[in-house]
């Protein structure tokens, strides 16, 4: 199979003819036939990843279909579409029994652990427990885009910011990530405050539902815009981004009782940020992160989309090949696009 491989950090991605996968007694092998670009793709070539080992195939936001099953799979057969959080389970312990697999103990994660899904095949153990039958109306692509920044963020709106109608959600970068929330938030009744440094991420932002939108650049005081724009404070602050200013900024942002949700990855000079403990002591902010979403949402997540109250297919900015998404993966950190790049052409 030709896959994108990661030889050593920081350099630039090979091409390779590889074996194709061996099929795992409790798990699938799946013909991928969309998978996104991601920034935490980008942190994995980068080396902030301990669990890592190389030569090793990036690769976990996918859709596909099931060309072998093992001897324990019981859920899927050859054929059958599916997709996948990032996030595979061990299904046992008493954090997944609580329904929250995205935070499991004995996790593992394609592109992280094993080979993931820049190639033409892979390999996903614990099928049964994490794997999800992808829906006739869902294309390959928009199941893709769906990946880990789409539900990271549905996650972080619906559950982590328990956003309610009515409510101000600021977003803090307006990546694929971002923008997923700021659609997610819009489509729960609320009213997202887009902030970024780039216009085209912000027109990007209010096509998707922002009903207003910062420049960071032009703006001295981003929480003092935010608590201007709110009439006190948002309710919801999301940062997207993963930096020391825009963490502080998300929870300077907030409003009394306001939660802060964690998003964009900390790795660096960034990785350990100071946090202003005592506005969150004095106001009581709930501060939490979103790591990716359990296989028990897909079913609510698929209903929105099929609703038509949901549409992660807009969100998508570039349809590339395989070499071309070797290339970006290693410009992730000044992507020039908007939205999500989803890699559909395995042969070039």
């Amino acid at each position: 199979m030709r896959a994108a491989v990661i030889s050593e950090y920081r350099k630039h991605l090979s091409i390779e003819n590889l074996s194709d996968p061996a099929v795992p007694r409790d798990g699938i092998v799946v013909r991928v036939r969309a998978t996104g670009i991601c920034r935490s793709d980008w942190h994995t070539w980068m080396g902030h990843d301990d669990a890592v080992s190389l030569p090793l195939v990036p690769g976990h936001e996918m859709a596909g279909e099931v060309v072998e099953a093992g001897p324990e799979v019981r859920r899927f057969r050859t054929g059958d579409r599916i997709t996948v959080p990032f996030v595979l389970a061990c299904g046992g312990c008493p954090v997944c029994l609580g329904g929250d697999h995205q935070v499991c103990a004995d996790q593992v994660q394609p592109g992280v652990n094993f080979h993931g899904s820049f190639a033409e095949y892979v390999a996903l153990p614990r099928a049964d427990i994490n794997v999800t039958h992808l829906p006739a109306g869902i294309g390959f692509a928009e199941a893709a885009s769906l990946g880990c920044r789409f539900i990271t963020a549905f996650r972080a709106v619906v559950e982590q910011g328990r956003t309610s109608p009515g409510e101000w959600v600021a977003v803090h970068g307006c990546g694929g990530v971002g923008l997923s929330a700021i659609m997610i938030a819009a489509a729960s009744g609320a009213s997202p405050v887009a902030v970024d440094i780039s216009d085209e991420a912000l027109s990007a932002a209010e096509r998707l539902g922002a009903v207003r939108t910062i420049n960071a650049r032009a703006v001295d005081d981003v929480p003092g815009a935010i608590h201007d724009i709110t009439g006190g404070g948002a309710h919801v602050s999301i940062d997207a981004l993963g930096s020391t200013i825009t963490c502080r900024n998300s929870i300077l942002s907030l409003r009394r009782l306001g939660r802060h949700v964690q998003v964009g990855l900390m790795a660096e000079d960034h990785a350990e940020p100071p946090v202003p403990m005592g506005t969150v002591i004095g106001r009581e902010l709930d501060i939490r992160g979103s790591h990716g979403m359990s296989p028990k949402n897909y079913p609510a997540l698929f209903e929105l989309i099929g609703q038509g109250k949901l549409a992660p297919a807009a969100l998508i900015g570039d349809h590339i090949s395989l070499s071309a998404g070797a290339d970006l993966l290693v410009r992730m950190h000044a992507y020039p696009a908007t939205g999500i790049a989803v890699i559909d052409d395995f042969e070039h």
